[in-house]
């Protein structure tokens, strides 16, 4: 397990990190936020050596909720990228985890999970993530997870593609069910929502290969875009949790939508994430 903060690659001149072609040239050109990508991604790599900093050091954690902590980490890292943020697009708004009044982005706005696996954090688990999403016009432009205990970046341009630590990414081709692993995680309502979880958690316990739970949903996401998750689904996801890893999985080549198959657009009930193969399968499992 890496300790040592994330170099971030240099993207240079590049409109797509590692120097890969667009998969859509001219609507790549056209984007305005692409040739500040190398700033941004700078910034990101700053946050996670903010974040190594913090996990060699004892946690001081508080309470948000029964089982929904915060840390020091948390609150430092969100304002470190807001302060930073603020001016490479001026006159963005930010809807961050641990400030955000509102869950409905409007006009161009940052959206940020400074620390996403708050827990795994508080207990030395290595999935956490700082998720970073750019949105802009009702759609996310831009999409950043950078996983620093891991020493993996992973970020998409929309009509660009996806990539990690400058390798294009791809979802998987793995079909049937059951010869897939599967992702979820639990809604901080478990308590009130343990017999629906339950139903679908058993659901897919016997019709896939195997069920995995990282605990920090921007991880899940990034690994579905990398092909080493088949999919992913959990309920009750806020913007902040989801916005990056979403364009990180449809700039893969995966597909996104909520549990009942409807476009995803952080209203849905749930999040199901894909290789696209597996999506109307998986929509069956996730029916009640």
């Amino acid at each position: 397990m890496s300790t040592e903060p994330l170099s971030v690659p240099s993207v240079e001149s590049s409109p797509v990190p590692s120097g890969q072609p667009s998969s859509d040239p001219s609507g790549l050109a056209a984007s305005p936020f692409v040739p500040l990508l190398p700033r941004i991604l700078e910034i990101i790599g700053e946050s996670g050596a903010l974040v190594m900093d913090h996990w060699r050091k004892p946690r001081n954690i508080r309470l948000k909720g029964r089982i929904d902590l915060v840390t020091e980490t948390d609150l430092a890292v969100e304002a470190f990228l807001k302060n930073r943020l603020k001016d490479v697009v001026p006159g963005a708004t930010f809807m961050a985890e641990e400030s955000a009044t509102s869950r409905t982005p409007q006009g161009t706005c940052w959206i940020i999970d400074p620390i996403d696996g708050t827990t795994n954090f508080a207990h030395s688990l290595p999935f956490v993530a700082t998720s970073v999403g750019l949105w802009h016009d009702g759609q996310v432009v831009l999409g950043i997870v950078n996983a620093p205990v891991l020493g993996e970046c992973f970020w998409a341009v929309r009509g660009g593609g996806a990539f990690r630590n400058g390798e294009t990414l791809h979802v998987s081709d793995r079909e049937p069910l059951e010869q897939a692993v599967v992702a979820t995680g639990f809604p901080y309502t478990i308590s009130e929502d343990v017999d629906t979880v339950l139903a679908r958690l058993r659901k897919a316990l016997v019709t896939t290969r195997g069920v995995r739970r990282c605990g920090a949903a921007a991880i899940d996401l990034a690994f579905v875009a990398a092909g080493r998750f088949d999919a992913f689904y959990e309920a009750d996801l806020k913007p902040w949790d989801t916005a990056a890893g979403w364009l990180l999985v449809e700039e893969a080549g995966g597909r996104v939508t909520g549990f009942d198959g409807a476009p995803y657009d952080f209203t849905n009930e749930g999040i199901l994430a894909s290789n696209g193969l597996l999506h109307e399968a998986m929509h069956a499992v996730l029916a009640l």
